[in-house]
């Protein structure tokens, strides 16, 4: 009985490998295979965009594949690289193995969990590039696996969380530095056996600075370091308030930073935003900027909407559920999810509430009158992380804040999504009369309106 080239049974493994990493990673698409067969039958991967924003085309095996999405939301440009970093770390693993003297070369290639490498395919892909020279060692799937190591470590009893900026030119942006120290090592594992290594930073105020190719150069203060070097420049995406200068710190020349939180969550920022996370024990690209954008367009009101949004960010960071709900026409809708005592556009009089004895009610009068917008944002945070739902009108003005919303049966809720918690069905029927984000104590955020839009 014959057997498969190896060729053609190492490329069936790969091609099994790129459909569950793009189903991994693109959780709404659905992949397609085509009956037209690709001229890419030697182990040559493309995945390209189409002229249908909603579609990608992927060949390779002599198959072409469809990646497609559904026409409310459109591949992004960073959905698109991703899916390019895929294909790149894939095909290089194909040539090693098929390859004995780049197999030796690039043993680093099969070391890790490979979504490390699709991570630093996506922000650095030289280290994948075999076609145009001699590439180097992926700098970034190195940094991550020592933040894994230290997500699974303490120190003296307490969870450690650390992080590195990855300097992207060959000079530091910040100002003059000496030389590379005398002894200096790469930021590597081998380092995670000094006792004390993951004391010298706590990723929040400082970072460890690696040079270009992975040397570890010193200690800086992030906030420092990134008004030094892009202080008044603008990010490309709002962020949680402790990670404002992380992102900034990327803002411009290729640098990366990568953060171990202190509830475990691996963040990296690029590009002036945080691009990705790792969370629930899986890779997610947040592309926070275009969620952003779709969110902006529901709520009609800039200024609503960044506050909200940033709010929503600086609680799931601090782990705290909240529910923001913009009612579209709020005179007409607005007594279909909250009731009297609950309402901030209802003096007390009106609300019933004339108990001899305070109740939550009658503090209610500290809010009545405000808009979200003049609140500070560690005001609105404490408000919003309330049991209940802080509800506004298009114009940010207060409605209510820790209500409780009904949201009695109907066909659009279904027994499915009911059972996923009180918070999203409250969610969801609330979504019937305007948008909503939904944070989760886990660290997520939903965006509901009418249905799930997307969810970070």
């Amino acid at each position: 009985m014959s057997s498969l080239p190896p060729a053609l049974a190492v490329g069936a493994l790969y091609d099994t490998f790129l459909q569950n990493a793009l189903q991994q990673f693109f959780a709404r698409a659905t992949f397609e295979t085509e009956p037209i067969l690709s001229a890419s039958s030697d182990g040559r991967l493309s995945i390209e965009p189409s002229d249908d924003p909603c579609a990608l085309i992927v060949r390779w095996f002599g198959t072409r594949y469809i990646l497609r999405v559904p026409e409310r939301r459109p591949f992004t440009e960073q959905e698109t690289r991703f899916a390019k970093a895929i294909g790149s770390v894939l095909a290089a693993r194909y040539r090693a193995i098929l390859n004995p003297r780049m197999m030796v070369d690039r043993g680093e290639l099969f070391r890790g969990a490979i979504e490390d490498r699709y991570v630093g395919a996506f922000l650095d892909n030289s280290s994948y590039e075999v076609s145009k020279g001699e590439p180097r060692a992926d700098r970034i799937a190195s940094a991550i696996e020592v933040l894994r190591v230290a997500a699974l470590s303490s120190y003296e009893n307490r969870p450690i969380s650390t992080g590195v900026l990855l300097l992207g030119t060959d000079e530091d942006p910040a100002g003059p530095r000496p030389p590379r120290p005398p002894g200096a090592h790469y930021y590597t594992q081998a380092l995670t056996g000094v006792k004390s290594f993951f004391r010298l930073v706590d990723g929040l105020r400082t970072l460890f600075l690696l040079s270009r190719d992975g040397m570890l150069l010193d200690i800086i203060d992030v906030r420092q370091w990134a008004g030094r070097a892009f202080g008044g420049r603008a990010l490309t995406a709002p962020c949680s308030a402790p990670y404002l200068a992380h992102a900034l710190a990327t803002a411009a020349d290729g640098h990366v930073c990568l953060v171990l939180s202190p509830s475990h969550e691996i963040k990296v920022f690029a590009r002036g935003a945080q691009v990705l996370a790792y969370r629930h024990a899986q890779w997610a690209l947040l592309d926070l900027q275009r969620k952003y954008e779709v969110w902006a367009e529901a709520v009609g009101n800039a200024d609503l909407a960044r506050c909200l949004y940033r709010t929503a960010l600086d609680l799931a960071d601090a782990r705290q559920g909240a529910l923001f709900v913009v009612l579209r026409e709020p005179a007409d809708t607005v007594s279909h999810i909250i009731s009297l005592p609950d309402r901030l556009d209802i003096g007390l009089t009106e609300a019933g509430n004339l108990a001899a004895a305070p109740t939550r009610r009658d503090l209610l009068y500290l809010l009545t009158g405000r808009t979200v917008t003049e609140l500070e944002p560690s005001v609105l945070a404490a408000l919003a992380s309330l049991d209940g739902a802080t509800v506004t009108d298009p114009h940010g003005n207060l409605i209510a804040v820790g209500a409780i919303l009904r949201h009695p049966y109907t066909e659009s809720l279904r027994d499915d999504a009911i059972v996923e918690g009180a918070r999203t069905t409250a969610a969801m029927s609330a979504s019937r009369f305007g948008p909503v984000l939904k944070v989760s104590e886990d660290g997520g955020i939903a965006f509901f309106d009418g249905q799930k839009v997307w969810e970070i």
